[in-house]
């Protein structure tokens, strides 16, 4: 029990976890699950559906459990060591485990079970065929291999990404760090001072690059930080950290694993378990959203090209030119900066404002809570309601050195009735990457940051305020994954409300709120060059689905993405630009052929918001019937269902086209 990767007696001990605990215990906990899967296709396990999960889910459950805490520290607190140990394991589709659920399927028991565990039974059987248990001898061999070899060609990719983002550093003089804001120009300084260098130390990470792209006035700096923010871990960077061949291989892989098990490509296999029905449908949604989007994006463009020429004495826009000249474009128009209005989004503040609201509308009650964690500055929460437990979470949120960039919800464990009578209760990390408060200050966010937080949070809720007992479906479990964005982007609507802002926003300085003022000018900008945003949502999505759903493509990778920004952008990025080398979501985040999924939850969550629109926006009432029909079902019914059992109809992409200032 010294192994604190084998204690389940409550909270993963992460301020314990060491890299050689990881290969003795996941050795032992793949015994146990090999061990279980034994008894469970033996004739001493009944072919019946609460049989099967005491001896097979609490072993599984285990070892999912180890391995994400395992999995998150490598996130998060990477290190040579734990990379090392580090390695994936899956394990396999047994067609004797699949004749046994195929059994209890067929069983007139199975039509007695209740339908969140018939949801789960009928999800597993599909999963089953997707993960090779039809499959005989060379094909089911070599299907494994083709998951094994997938596991670590995307671990390698998010590996190279991570250490060309880290490997890079320019110091920059006073001169060149003209116009960035004071804190980061602070930052960076004392970053070079850290190491005993002069100037100020740049680097790729968000914080670090993004007020330099934004604010600072120097072109020749930005296209220095540019050029190689887009070559990261590609061709066009350091060779070994080059994802080329593994981009290549990937697809091919993928394409061949979908031919194994009977479609035309990996798009069709991605979209089995999701809302759209297929990439055909897909690509429609996304060019037609393209086409309502293309004149506002077209205007957004020549704004841009002649408020630079007019105002900023430059002739041709350049794609580092884009963020600085929108900046100053948008603090003319609107006379206000990003850097103006994060002085009133203190990090106490925000937080205090966003559990506010969580409290209101799904009456529950947060407080701050104990549990050994991976870094100081981490934190932990309880959600209660009525004084009972009902979900914990990690607060993990600024960024620092060996930590992905980003920010993500990740669970650490899931609700469960489990098979020894206990109720688990679930438990999440959200995890983001804010710039740390300096000189004694809380740290400040942008509005922008705030939107993230609202959004991780929005997918914590969904996994903490589940109400399913069978885990398989519980929370964000066997939810569709072009459905999953919903609760997170409908959390972040609330941040552009008055009502809202007005109680969680108080001056750095000052402790004074927000001025209506200045909010009326953030929400006149609030759809600011939503035209081009979305087109540049477009262009990912369809390159990710005409990757997947085109064999061969992985021999024209470069061919594919010229083709689409030719269809759908109107400024297209130099040709130097190699973004598709950093694309971790679809090459190794779980989004591949779904990265179409924000778009498509974009409709879902807009149309959601409306209902609260129409009720009034901290509306009580249809926060509960919220909370019942989409949070609390989780998995447990088609997303639709849930949608439809919340809004009393069907979803309508009005809402979305009038939220972005496209109607």
């Amino acid at each position: 029990m010294n192994n604190p990767l084998l204690d389940f007696s409550d909270l993963p001990r992460f301020d314990a976890i060491r890299p050689e605990h990881v290969t003795p215990a996941v050795t032992d906990l793949l015994a146990a699950a090999n061990e279980a899967l034994e008894r469970a296709v033996s004739e001493a396990v009944p072919a019946d559906y609460d049989a099967l999960s005491a001896v097979l889910d609490v072993a599984t459950e285990r070892l999912g459990r180890a391995w994400g805490a395992v999995g998150h520290l490598n996130a998060v607190a990477d290190s040579p060591a734990l990379r090392a140990a580090y390695f994936y394991t899956r394990l396999g589709a047994d067609e004797r485990l699949y004749a046994k659920y195929k059994a209890v399927a067929a069983s007139p028991a199975a039509q007695q079970l209740r339908a969140s565990r018939r949801k789960a039974l009928s999800n597993a059987m599909r999963d089953f065929v997707l993960s090779g248990a039809e499959l005989q001898g060379e094909a089911k061999a070599r299907f494994a291999q083709i998951q094994e070899r997938q596991a670590e060609l995307s671990q390698k990719f998010s590996e190279h990404v991570l250490d060309a983002t880290d490997g890079y550093a320019y110091y920059a003089s006073e001169e060149e760090m003209a116009g960035v804001p004071a804190d980061a120009r602070l930052a960076a300084r004392q970053a070079a001072q850290a190491e005993g260098k002069d100037g100020h130390k740049l680097t790729l990470q968000f914080p670090s690059y993004f007020p330099v792209m934004q604010y600072g006035e120097n072109r020749a700096l930005r296209e220095r930080l540019y050029t190689a923010y887009v070559t990261r871990a590609s061709d066009l960077g350091d060779a070994e950290h080059d994802n080329s061949a593994l981009m290549t291989e990937l697809l091919a892989l993928r394409q061949e694993e979908a031919r194994l098990l009977g479609y035309r490509n990996f798009a069709e296999v991605s979209l089995v378990p999701k809302m759209a029905e297929s990439p055909r449908q897909v690509t429609e949604f996304l060019r037609d959203l393209a086409r309502r989007a293309r004149p506002y994006a077209e205007k957004d463009l020549a704004e841009l090209r002649e408020f630079a020429r007019a105002e900023l004495g430059m002739g041709e826009l350049a794609a580092w030119d884009l963020a600085f000249v929108s900046e100053k474009l948008k603090e003319k128009r609107y006379a206000f900066s990003d850097q103006e209005v994060k002085q009133y989004f203190t990090e106490p503040k925000v937080l205090e404002g966003l559990f506010k609201i969580v409290e209101t509308l799904f009456e529950v009650a947060i407080r701050p809570d104990t549990a050994p964690v991976w870094h100081p500055s981490v934190r932990f929460f309880r959600i209660e309601r009525g004084g009972q437990l009902v979900g914990q979470f990690y607060l993990d949120p600024y960024a620092r050195q060996g930590k992905r960039s980003g920010a993500w919800m990740d669970d650490v464990r899931g609700r469960w009735a489990r098979p020894d009578g206990r109720l688990q209760t679930p438990v999440a990390h959200l995890v983001c990457n804010f710039a740390e408060g300096v000189g004694g200050k809380p740290a400040l966010l942008t509005h922008d940051s705030v939107l993230t937080l609202f959004h991780e949070f929005g997918h914590g809720l969904h996994h903490m305020l589940t109400q399913v007992d069978d885990i398989g479906v519980a929370g964000i479990s066997g939810v569709e994954w072009d459905a999953v964005e919903l609760p997170s982007q409908f959390m972040e609507n609330f941040c552009w409300e008055w009502d809202v802002l007005k109680h969680m926003t108080a001056h750095v300085d000052t402790g004074e709120a927000l001025p209506r003022a200045l909010y009326d000018k953030m929400v006149a900008a609030k759809n600011f060059q939503s035209g081009l945003q979305t087109l540049r949502q477009i262009e990912f999505s369809l390159f990710d689905m005409r990757l997947h759903a085109e064999p061969g493509s992985e021999a024209n990778i470069q061919k594919v993405i010229d083709e689409v920004r030719a269809e759908v952008a109107v400024f297209p990025p130099p040709a130097f630009n190699r973004m598709q080398h950093s694309f971790s979501h679809i090459f190794a985040g779980g989004y591949a052929a779904g990265y179409y999924s924000y778009k498509w939850a974009e409709v879902l969550s807009a149309d959601a918001y409306s209902a609260f629109e129409e009720a009034g926006v901290l509306d009580v009432e249809t926060g509960r019937r919220y909370r019942q029909e989409i949070l609390e079902a989780g998995g447990s019914r088609p997303a639709e269902e849930s949608f439809t059992a919340f809004r009393g109809r069907e979803p309508r992409i009005d809402a979305l086209l009038r939220h972005q200032g496209m109607a």
